[in-house]
């Protein structure tokens, strides 16, 4: 049964004749339970008589753990409920620059959703930004209701106050833009064949970064689907993990330092097959013939690559680059005219879905072939075909050959003849490359790859 104390109030360390009084109650633990600053006894007994009767019910709260602040709360969420370790970084990224400066002091009762309404609208950020953060946010505090650290999330269900547009829209960023076929190739011819096949995969798969350093040998298969009385086949690569690159943090959230390291794919969707065109298939064989590494899109070192060493290949290829002079310790170097100004390995990820829109690709094997989760009820009903996946790869390879023939080229790297037959895929065979013909001679004999043969 709660009770009330009477308890002086205290000035320059002396005991006054003023008083107020003191709640004690029991917790569910036994223990004693106690709060200050009630004016009269009755409102203290009333306020401890209210703890015991939530304690009776299963629906009391300790007053010290919704005091607590935000920041205490988070650092114990962000150890208990570890994700993969891209998401952790971006996480604590999202909480170091935005969200802890303004809430990591303030206790959890104290949140309301207009306060966290009003704060994101001035946040210095994009509003995607703005709303991971508040998503995060309420993640957290949901986190905080299920450990019976809040009565309540303030954030659930709400939606974000969008703040009015007063200036023109900003224009497109660089990394979000469409390119040619032609500067892709072109681009890619400069890079050589290991660096160029990557961007040439990325162009036309939509593999993303993560899951391109991510590839083994392993990892170029054959896919296989009844069609009819007979099997569909083609070459596809495989995509199960990917390789992450983020700031490794202890559980307190302080930085450990960079780690680059294995991780599965982010979700079910993005483990897929990507259907490979003959002529990028081809690409594949001729550079596993001579790459001495097991990752397929390594650095020459066998190393994966870290972000902050891409650019330096990928900016002078595709934004061009000044002749430098021949001198002491250092060779002539040719200037490289711009091709494509501000590519990025995203940029080309938004070209291939984009083509993939030009080609009319159905629904169901775009969002697939992207890595996407489809929306709705069609995303559960309807599936690719084979016929599907035929029209697909006839429209990538369409947009291949038509800019090679708009640059006026039959071969990349000048090391390989593109125009040579492609053999069906087998288990344990490579194309046939032991003849050389026409573009359009290839062209008729691409009914052998991708189409119907007789099952194995």
């Amino acid at each position: 049964m709660a009770y009330a104390e009477k308890r002086p109030k205290i000035r320059n360390g002396k005991p006054t004749k003023q008083y107020t009084w003191r709640c004690k109650y029991k917790k569910p633990d036994g223990t004693e339970g106690s709060e200050p600053g009630f004016p009269t006894k009755a409102l203290a007994e009333e306020w401890g008589n209210e703890q015991e009767r939530k304690i009776r019910e299963g629906t009391w709260i300790d007053p010290d753990k919704y005091r607590s602040h935000f920041g205490k709360f988070v650092r114990k969420y962000m150890s208990e409920r570890p994700k993969r370790g891209q998401t952790m970084a971006t996480r604590w990224k999202l909480l170091d620059t935005y969200i802890l400066p303004k809430w990591e002091h303030a206790p959890l009762i104290s949140i309301t959703w207009f306060d966290v309404d009003s704060w994101q609208m001035l946040l210095p950020c994009d509003d995607v930004t703005k709303g991971h953060c508040v998503s995060l946010m309420s993640t957290i505090l949901t986190g905080a209701v299920d450990a019976r650290w809040l009565p309540l999330n303030p954030l659930h269900s709400r939606r974000r106050t969008k703040p009015v547009q007063h200036t023109p829209i900003a224009a497109e960023e660089d990394e979000d833009k469409v390119f040619t076929a032609e500067a892709v190739l072109r681009v890619a011819e400069r890079l050589g064949p290991a660096k160029g096949l990557h961007v040439i995969t990325t162009a036309w798969t939509g593999l993303n970064w993560g899951e391109g350093l991510g590839l083994q040998r392993e990892h170029l298969q054959v896919r296989q689907q009844p069609w009819g009385k007979s099997d569909w086949r083609c070459w596809v690569l495989r995509v199960a993990q990917e390789v992450a690159e983020y700031d490794e943090r202890d559980e307190q959230g302080k930085k450990k330092g960079t780690v680059l390291r294995l991780e599965p794919t982010k979700n079910k969707w993005r483990t897929r097959d990507l259907d490979l065109p003959p002529f990028l298939a081809r690409l594949w064989h001729y550079h596993l013939t001579d790459w001495p590494h097991d990752f397929m899109l390594c650095t020459q070192n066998g190393k994966w690559w870290r972000r902050s060493n891409w650019p330096a290949q990928l900016r002078p290829a595709a934004d061009g680059r000044p002749e430098r002079k021949k001198r002491q310790g250092c060779s002539f170097r040719a200037e490289w005219e711009p091709i494509a100004p501000g590519m990025t390995m995203r940029g080309l990820r938004h070209t291939h879905d984009s083509w993939q829109d030009q080609l009319g690709v159905r629904a169901a094997l775009s969002f697939e072939q992207a890595g996407h989760k489809r929306p709705g009820i069609k995303g559960v009903y309807q599936h690719p075909t084979p016929a599907m996946r035929q029209a697909r790869l006839d429209g990538m390879e369409e947009i291949f050959w038509e800019a090679m023939a708009n640059l006026g080229w039959t071969a990349l790297w000048g090391r390989v003849s593109l125009v040579k037959p492609l053999a069906p895929p087998a288990d344990d065979d490579l194309p046939n490359s032991s003849q050389t013909i026409s573009m359009e001679e290839y062209r008729r004999m691409r009914q052998g790859y991708g189409s119907r043969s007789e099952a194995m």
